[in-house]
């Protein structure tokens, strides 16, 4: 359990729970998961609820009296079938449970009717299908699973989310050319998603892909065909009339992830479940408490840190530039004693007619540079 000082003063919060689940990893993921037939019934019950307590001890210890999203990730929740009744459940069983968004993610290939209906029931109002990728070559170049031939599961996840189901793709995928995604893009169309999620591919320390790629045995598409790959869903994407309103996000008008909005805001949420992270932040002094979740299924133990102002303030503006409004202004102002213009002026000055969302990494080298020049001379 949590073990820090309390400031108490959080009114609301989302939560983001972790289901360290999966039928099988795939190559490219680092994050934490098992599969879910080495468990018992018993314990898959287990480790459901206490995940639930967890949540309910973490309401209590911040004074949460709102959860206006929540996001069921992982991993894969959809391989626990039936068995996801126990957390859904669970949690409308927890005091004041309306969020207003309610998001779970799920994997074409494991995701069945009873799922769907029991989450739908449950009061989950908008579902996130993991495909990444119609092409069988890259599928198995990745260890993704069972090729996606038959459409039934897409089709069935649209029924019962006609007017909220989210699609992710991945761009940059071994054996993926432009003829690839953009047949991605409309094979996806077909079932008209009212958001999607199109992530450039990033090789991650201590993966499997990144072993077969220093063996060769697999080979990526080089940098600047990634990135035309991805510009080409792009296009494709805003052809079709989704607006480009984060980084890696297109959504419907009025189709956009309100879970996923408060983080790149800043604002508070709490996590559970294994490698779950939330940040709760103390809007009287500008600081938060981050903490983190062991990597184990039965323990619920965490790692605590302080974020300081001038880590909450650079984090605001790293996240919040992910966004194609940008920070809330008025919050930021509230939160750090002065404004982003105030904090940045030469960099704000320089980028005031370039998009910051498409070119964040050099935007952001600018803005930190000429922070941490402003405090060395506060400092001197």
């Amino acid at each position: 359990m949590l073990k820090l000082v309390c400031f108490n003063l959080t009114e609301k919060a989302s939560l983001y729970i972790h289901i360290p689940f999966c039928s099988s990893k795939c190559d490219y993921c680092d994050f934490y998961s098992i599969a879910a037939g080495s468990l018992s019934d018993e314990d898959i019950d287990t480790i459901l609820l206490t995940l639930v307590k967890n949540i309910k001890h973490q309401i209590d210890y911040f004074n949460v009296k709102e959860i206006p999203s929540v996001y069921i990730g992982g991993g894969t929740p959809s391989v626990l079938g039936r068995k996801i009744s126990v957390l859904i459940n669970a949690l409308n069983n927890i005091e004041n449970f309306s969020p207003q968004e309610f998001t779970i993610e799920a994997n074409p290939e494991s995701v069945t009717e009873e799922f769907l209906e029991i989450c739908r029931e449950g009061g989950v109002n908008r579902l996130s299908l993991g495909v990444q990728t119609f092409h069988e070559p890259s599928r198995i170049a990745v260890n993704r699973g069972r090729k996606l031939n038959n459409n039934k599961n897409i089709i069935l996840a649209s029924k019962y989310f006609p007017e909220s189901l989210s699609v992710d793709l991945i761009a940059g995928l071994p054996f993926q050319d432009e003829k690839v995604i953009a047949e991605d893009i409309k094979r996806i169309l077909d079932f008209n998603p009212a958001h999607v999620s199109l992530y450039s591919l990033t090789v991650e320390d201590g993966t499997p892909l990144k072993e077969k790629i220093k063996t060769k045995s697999v080979t990526l598409p080089p940098g600047d065909l990634a990135d035309s790959l991805w510009l080409t869903g792009k296009d494709a994407l805003l052809k079709e009339g989704f607006e480009h309103y984060e980084i890696s996000n297109f959504a419907k008008p009025g189709k956009r992830s309100l879970h996923n909005i408060r983080y790149w805001l800043m604002k508070n949420w709490i996590g559970v479940g294994p490698s779950a992270s939330g940040t709760v932040i103390n809007e009287n002094t500008g600081t938060a408490v981050r903490y983190t979740y062991d990597n184990d299924v039965f323990s619920a133990k965490s790692v605590c840190e302080e974020l300081d102002k001038k880590t909450l303030l650079k984090e605001s503006l790293l996240m919040g530039y992910r966004y194609v409004e940008g920070p809330d202004l008025q919050l930021f102002r509230q939160r750090f004693g002065r404004g982003v213009e105030d904090c940045i002026p030469q960099t704000m000055a320089r980028w005031v007619n370039k998009d910051k969302m498409l070119f964040l990494n050099a935007f952001l080298t600018e803005a930190f540079e000429e922070l941490e020049g402003q405090l060395s001379m506060t400092q001197s």
